[in-house]
């Protein structure tokens, strides 16, 4: 490492260990969190970034698609959601998602993002039909769809095992679980922020038993509210614990806190320095983790840009119409273009590799997508 190590005795221990390719502790994360010199830790970041990927940074072509934002839950860290009589709430029936999923829609789609509210009225057909509509209208488009919130709210209202809730959601066209409702593990903080949620607990056993069927998810962290440094290391490490054992996420993602918007929105929003903290510390806990997320909306585009120097390989995709970021008033766009998406990875030096939601390479012909398996 550079001299920036040498001034900082803290951190030239941990990377002594990051080279040596030893796991690094409970400790050794609080002592990152700590450090004020965010330029070497992300310059160590950097180097595991680099030995995984070299200068390859990751996008792909998909589209978020939110069914409802009608939702049981009132959790003070959320701006989206309605109850059913507020000002804003919908609903979109079957025939409006698949028409809204296939607005301004090409073949250079690859994946639906879907996630929403925990609708009181909405029965658990829905959701399959759903995704087996979604799968007859775009068969070649991957199914990323419902939290691991949703999941465990289907298996109440229907008071099916979450077992059997994933297998009947694969068999409809499910393909991987997006890593959102994970919050902050801590339970102090969760019964401040999101009372009405799952607990880690539960939020685990989603996720391992998706991966025990062979479903591939993301994991996320949001961070910049109430949380302390120890609370972000517990939770990074429940996460390589569970990775250590399935092997089945994929990438994860840190969440920025926006407060506007929200029962929270005294608390001041999170800053680069933090943002791009988060993502060096992501980098160097989760050895298991074959993917570190800068995800743009929450990070700014320009953010995220900076991040792919302190352990970011992926920027997320084209997402359109992103709402639950922009419900909390932030003022990135609600989309990119594959082009801008390019342009952004290619100017801060990286040589940008489109991918499909299992981060196989995309090689497309014309408008045509052939998945490099």
């Amino acid at each position: 490492m550079a001299n920036g190590c040498a001034e900082a005795p803290a951190l030239q221990s941990i990377a002594d260990k990051v080279r040596a390719g030893e796991r690094l502790s409970s400790a050794d994360g609080v002592a990152l969190y700590r450090t004020n010199d965010l330029l070497a830790l992300g310059q160590l970041a950097n180097s595991v970034r680099e030995k995984l990927h070299g200068k390859r940074t990751y996008f792909n072509v998909n589209r978020h698609l939110n069914p409802t934002n009608i939702c049981v839950a009132n959790c003070k860290l959320c701006a989206f959601g309605r109850k059913p009589d507020a000002p804003g709430a919908y609903a979109l029936a079957l025939e409006e998602a698949f028409r809204v999923a296939g607005q301004n829609w090409t073949e250079a789609v690859t994946e639906f993002h879907i996630v929403g509210g925990l609708h009181p009225d909405v029965p658990f057909a829905y959701y399959l039909d759903l995704l087996r509509g979604l799968k007859q209208r775009f068969p070649h488009v991957h199914l990323k769809a419902f939290t691991a919130v949703e999941i465990a709210y289907f298996s109440r209202l229907t008071r099916l095992p979450i077992r059997e809730i994933l297998v009947r959601m694969k068999e409809a066209g499910l393909g991987s679980l997006p890593g959102g409702g994970a919050e902050i593990f801590a339970p102090a903080v969760r019964r401040v922020i999101c009372d009405h949620k799952i607990g880690a607990y539960a939020w685990l056993k989603v996720h391992r038993r998706a991966h025990e069927l062979g479903l591939h998810s993301n994991a996320t962290m949001l961070y910049g509210h109430i949380e302390s440094v120890e609370d972000r290391v517990d939770h990074l490490l429940e996460l390589r614990r569970l990775q250590d054992e399935t092997h089945g996420f994929l990438a994860f993602v840190p969440l920025a806190f926006h407060p506007a918007h929200t029962a929270l929105a005294h608390l001041p929003p999170s800053t680069g320095f933090t943002d791009l903290k988060n993502i060096a510390v992501s980098r160097l806990l989760l050895d298991n983790f074959p993917h570190i997320k800068a995800y743009w909306p929450s990070l700014t585009p320009q953010v995220a840009q900076v991040a792919l120097r302190f352990g970011a390989d992926d920027v997320d995709g084209t997402v359109v119409e992103e709402k639950i970021y922009h419900d909390a008033g932030s003022t990135t766009p609600q989309g990119l273009t594959q082009q801008q998406i390019i342009r952004l990875i290619r100017d801060a030096g990286q040589e940008p590799v489109e991918r499909d939601t299992l981060y196989r390479p995309v090689k497309r012909t014309g408008t045509s997508v052939d998945l490099q398996l």
